[in-house]
């Protein structure tokens, strides 16, 4: 049984990535095959791939989620309930009671609805598209360990190449490395691209607070695969997940997948996953995984070890850190093998 301690490690500070790269692909990659661990670049990615292979990508668009309200307090949405109704992060939340209307930059109006420890506040936009009003007065929700406000460029390069369906509030990261060339270059090795889409929520960020992992709470995200894309994962000679986002919807379509009969790996999915992976799970639908470098004690970092195996992530990190590649959201990226019967 593992704890909270397991997954803890130190990273310089100077490794965290506050800024991208001027090129996606420009980025180097970090192949863990077992114990075999190779330094290679995003480009390199094609040189692994056999036809036959399904890459799955996650297509969700960032929104632009942060705004100021009342001038003085910061925002975050992260879960929609409606068109007219989102969940938010707000430092000092308990302070702003039910009922208020706060006024945004551009003079929309939101209306405080609720209260919840975990969730923030439930806000209701008085206006008749919330996704124009959070165009004109929102920023991108950068993470908080990039620590700096985010920019005009970060509306572009915080966002896939080819994100489409707005409702994520944070960006599916291992996506940021590909260029609209290196899609094609995928397609011309014989693999087939499927975008599946899950709306990333607070869940990402959020700390893992208790060494039990069992008394963990994920937050809920909605996500979808149709069932012609279920199809064409189904007869994959490989699924290359790119983002972790994307193996925890796979993974939950396998374990809502009641007729394996007629699925081999995935059932059509459209329904909200709080799906937590650590070592000891069972992968059902992902053999290879594409995943950006993770936070200490994090529930990513527990996925990345469930899936290529603990000691081997341990290892991978060390070697990250001396090798000095960048961490996090906007940093460099590993090629995770699936480590089978962990």
């Amino acid at each position: 049984m593992h704890t909270l301690s397991d997954f803890d490690f130190e990273l310089p500070s100077e490794l965290i990535a506050s800024h991208p790269l001027a090129q996606r692909d420009a980025s180097r990659m970090l192949v863990v095959n077992g114990g075999a661990i190779a330094d290679k670049h995003v480009r390199d990615f094609l040189d692994y791939l056999r036809p036959g292979d399904v890459v799955v990508f996650n297509n969700s668009r960032v929104i632009p989620a942060r705004f100021m309200a009342n001038g003085k307090h910061e925002i975050t949405l992260h879960t929609a309930v409606d068109d007219k109704t989102w969940w938010g992060l707000c430092k000092r939340f308990n302070k702003i009671p039910d009922g208020e209307i706060l006024t945004l930059d551009n003079g929309t109006q939101i209306r405080v609805l609720a209260h919840d420890d975990d969730s923030g506040l439930k806000l209701e936009f008085l206006c008749d598209n919330v996704f124009e009003t959070l165009d004109a007065v929102g920023k991108m929700p950068l993470p908080p360990y990039m620590k700096r406000d985010a920019e005009i460029a970060d509306r572009e390069r915080y966002q896939t190449v080819y994100a489409n369906p707005l409702g994520s509030m944070a960006a599916p990261t291992a996506g940021l490395h590909f260029t609209s060339e290196l899609l094609d270059e995928i397609r011309a090795r014989g693999a087939e691209i499927v975008n599946i889409t899950l709306h990333v929520g607070a869940g990402t960020w959020l700390p893992v607070k208790t060494e039990d992992l069992s008394k963990h709470k994920m937050h809920s995200e909605w996500g979808c695969i149709t069932d012609e894309q279920a199809e064409k994962i189904n007869n994959a000679n490989r699924v290359i997940a790119v983002g972790t986002t994307s193996l925890r919807l796979l993974e939950s379509a396998a374990m809502r997948n009641s007729s394996p009969e007629k699925y081999r790996r995935v059932a059509p999915f459209c329904q909200t996953t709080d799906i937590f992976i650590t070592p000891g799970y069972k992968f059902k639908a992902v053999d290879v995984l594409l995943t950006n470098f993770h936070l200490p004690k994090s529930t990513l970092f527990m996925l990345v070890s469930a899936f290529a195996g603990l000691s081997e992530m341990q290892m991978a990190y060390r070697h990250a850190i001396s090798e000095k590649y960048r961490f996090f959201s906007y940093g460099d990226c590993c090629l995770l093998f699936n480590k089978k019967g962990e």
